[in-house]
């Protein structure tokens, strides 16, 4: 065989098969997740995929049903400190609605808070963990409270808790709905 013919030429290219939900014809989300020591780290904080595919050593994919809620922390740096932080709380979405476009999201997203630097990622982490201190599932809280914390964020004013009462009236008017 010669150097510029290789096994993989004669294979035709399929398009990646789409992932749909187990007892729905939707689309699912696929987040993609990636791991290089000491240069970059992309995981979730919080949320509960369907499935998590291990691509290879560094990379994998998390599989969202519609409508979900789930946290991707990014943090990279290079040889001299960190470079980047950035923190999101999205939420996976209809096919019929509209998303916003995020790097590494397919086929997109609601994005519900964006935090960058470390100062913002550190507030929001702090608020996780308080509403995991009350044994608060992250990813079963309110939209309309982490759109409330990245207004916050964005206006520098300090960030409101999220208590017990907030949560149990949220899940009474979800449960109207």
């Amino acid at each position: 065989m010669m150097l510029d013919e290789s096994p993989m030429k004669s294979l035709p290219l399929m398009p990646p098969r789409a992932f749909t939900a187990p007892n729905d014809d939707a689309p699912l989300t696929r987040v993609s997740l990636l791991y290089i020591e000491q240069r970059i780290n992309l995981y979730l904080r919080f949320g509960c995929p369907l499935r998590v595919h291990q691509i290879d050593r560094w990379r994998r994919c998390a599989v969202f049903p519609p409508a979900q809620l789930f946290c991707r922390i990014r943090w990279e740096s290079n040889d001299y400190g960190t470079t980047r932080w950035q923190l999101m709380v999205l939420q996976s979405g209809r096919p019929e609605e509209g998303r916003q476009r995020v790097r590494g999201v397919r086929p997109g997203a609601h994005i519900l808070l964006n935090a960058e630097g470390e100062r913002n990622v550190r507030a929001v982490l702090l608020q996780i963990d308080a509403i995991e201190a009350q044994c608060i599932e992250p990813a079963d809280v309110s939209p309309t409270y982490w759109r409330l914390l990245s207004n916050r964020l964005a206006a520098r004013e300090p960030l409101p808790d999220y208590d017990a009462d907030r949560h149990a009236a949220w899940l009474a008017g979800r449960a109207l709905q």
